[in-house]
């Protein structure tokens, strides 16, 4: 057990023993001289030379604890969370050794050690970069051709969930809510007509043509579906019909390890990289969860670790009040930004159905899901969401000790934030995105790999939110 509290807690616990044992071996020494002396000696004078003996001792292993502390523990965890950082999440910054100037040559071998690796990985990343180019280059075309042809593609797993959708797929989802992988199909369509046609492939026929109605029932459309042998179906929705000028090509939004679908698992019991997670930001008239109002919305969607490019949602929201002046000079949203805008109400659930079966992660959460939750009623949606805080996971990675606040984690880990996307819904919401894709594999290589085990670390820092909101 002692072995799994952390190291400057343990030290702490090392001179806490030197001064009990100090104190004791002092009391031992004094008990024995009055025990062995031939006449009778007051115990009073023997008892205060034991006290200031055992308050001086105190005092000085308290200072001793102090320099240690600070010149030994501190510049050691700092130290493994940058090796750390290196080993699982490619971070670039150069490992700090005026913090461990008193830790002897080990800095400077930690140091020499990363810029070895990095070397050797920096020319692998070259190589992979310009493989990455090419299949960039031929996804663009491949998302052009797409575009101009008036068939929208959707596949799915097994389970039914969308695993792939091209640009005109995406028109036809954002016509009934936001386009977004692992979705269940039946979150856009009606799955009477899909199950008949399922029914109805056979090895005979290739693919059977159905009538495909959106979930509302307000809209249907021709589609045909084919079978990708155990892998899922493909559907097809002609959208000819649609077709009044040129689309504007869209990314092709795919990933393919959505095709093997996980096991259902508690949360708990669930490992991080099969979660997905949905960080986002708010901006707001002010800094009170009770009375103020949301006035800018931004998501982006995190799957098997890695943002998916395209699954974007960027709103203002008309909070029905004016904008002070001084909230505006901070994120730049003014009454005129807003005065179109829908209210919380349309905003919150469009947003709650793009976080639908989704972890949600923000800096600073209890803010930002305050907010949210505190506008339920209106918006005719609960929030029970689990939630993840950047500013937690930053705690567990690099320390208590370190700043905690999304300008300087993002330093930390090397992640840039233009400053015109600094408070800003979406510019906020992509950076916690990128710091929590750069700090997961740090997590699971510190052995907290399941969510269950993320909610025991990060409650072990809860304080840092309360001093953060108080």
């Amino acid at each position: 057990m002692f072995t799994r509290l952390n190291l400057r807690l343990r030290i702490f616990l090392f001179f806490c023993l030197l001064a009990v044992g100090g104190a004791a071996l002092a009391a031992a020494a004094l008990a024995f001289g009055w025990w062995r002396t031939e006449e009778t000696v007051p115990a009073a004078p023997l008892i205060t030379a034991f006290v200031t003996f055992a308050f001086l001792n105190t005092g000085l292993t308290l200072g001793i604890w102090l320099l240690f502390d600070e010149n030994v523990a501190k510049p050691i965890n700092k130290l493994s969370a940058d090796l750390r950082l290196h080993a699982h999440s490619g971070g670039d910054a150069r490992v700090c050794t005026d913090s461990a100037r008193y830790l002897g040559d080990l800095a400077p071998a930690a140091h020499a050690l990363t810029q070895t690796v990095s070397g050797s990985v920096m020319d692998t990343a070259e190589k992979v970069a310009r493989e990455t180019q090419k299949l960039r280059a031929e996804s663009e075309r491949l998302t052009a051709l797409l575009t101009e042809m008036p068939i929208a593609t959707i596949l799915v797993n097994p389970a039914r969930e969308i695993v792939l959708y091209d640009g005109q797929a995406a028109d036809v989802l954002s016509e009934i809510a936001v386009p977004r992988l692992k979705a269940p199909l039946s979150d856009y369509f009606d799955t009477a007509g899909l199950s008949d046609a399922m029914a109805a492939l056979s090895e005979a026929q290739a693919d059977v043509p159905f009538a495909l109605a959106d979930v509302n029932g307000t809209q249907s459309y021709e589609a045909r579906i084919k079978a990708l042998g155990e892998d899922g179906h493909m559907i097809l929705i002609d959208v000819s019909t649609r077709q009044g000028a040129k689309l504007e090509a869209r990314p092709l939004v795919f990933d393919f390890d959505l095709m093997n679908t996980a096991e259902a698992k508690e949360i708990e019991d669930t490992p991080l990289r099969d979660l997905c997670f949905v960080p986002f930001d708010t901006e707001t008239t002010g800094l009170s969860v009770e009375k103020d109002a949301i006035v800018q919305l931004g998501a982006v969607r995190v799957l098997n670790g890695r943002l998916v490019e395209g699954e974007v949602m960027d709103t203002y929201v008309n909070p029905g009040r004016p904008i002070p002046p001084a909230s505006t000079r901070i994120h730049h949203v003014t009454d005129a930004h807003v005065a179109d805008a829908p209210d919380i109400a349309a905003a919150g659930r469009a947003f709650h159905h793009f976080a639908r079966d989704a972890v949600l992660v923000a800096h600073n959460a209890p803010f930002d899901i305050g907010l949210l939750r505190r506008f339920q009623s209106e918006m005719g949606v609960a929030w029970p969401h689990p939630v993840v805080d950047t500013v937690l996971l930053s705690a567990v990675v690099f320390g208590t000790t370190e700043e905690h606040s999304l300008d300087a984690v993002c330093d930390r880990l090397s992640i840039t934030i233009p400053p015109e996307r600094r408070h800003t819904a979406l510019g906020d919401a992509q950076a916690t995105a990128e710091v929590l894709v750069k700090l997961l594999p740090v997590l699971e290589g510190r052995g907290i790999s399941t969510f269950g085990q993320l909610v025991q670390e990060t409650q072990k820092h809860s304080r840092l939110l309360e001093d953060l909101n108080t």
